[in-house]
């Protein structure tokens, strides 16, 4: 089955907000990097080890992703794109690396009717009604 990437003119955000715990140590060290002026502030030392991180493991990534069939990037559901999939007599089974976006407009039956599963690996947008309706179905 082709995978449809469907995107409109609605902005998504860029990035995701995450926290993390680190010892008084690693701490102090981050925050030593910082003042000497190796990096602009923590955020830009942690989202730099990451991207290192990423970077040492990206044929490894690459791999799974083409295994396990991942939309890499955003991937957007629209209430139109959804309706026409319900009229098809078709379901979804969204599979993303990345960010899935279910637009707010989509009411939760809308959702149970056409969304089998979803698995994302990132971040699912979506409203509270249908990402309660569709709890059962993120893995």
């Amino acid at each position: 089955m082709a995978r449809q990437t469907m995107v409109g003119l609605r902005r998504e955000p860029e990035t995701e907000k995450i926290t993390i715990n680190l010892g008084f140590v690693d701490l102090g060290q981050v925050d030593l990097l910082v003042q000497e002026g190796f990096y602009s502030n923590r955020s830009d030392f942690i989202r730099t080890a990451i991207r290192n991180q990423l970077g040492s493991h990206g044929e490894a990534v690459k791999r799974t992703v083409e295994r396990r069939a991942l939309v890499l990037g955003l991937q957007r559901y629209t209430r139109a794109e959804l309706e026409r999939r319900r009229a098809a007599g078709e379901q979804l089974h969204i599979q993303v690396l990345g960010l899935a976006s279910i637009d707010d407009d989509v009411p939760a039956e809308l959702a149970l009717q056409t969304i089998a599963s979803i698995t994302v690996l990132g971040a699912l947008h979506a409203s509270p009604a249908v990402k309660a309706a569709l709890a059962a179905r993120i893995r």
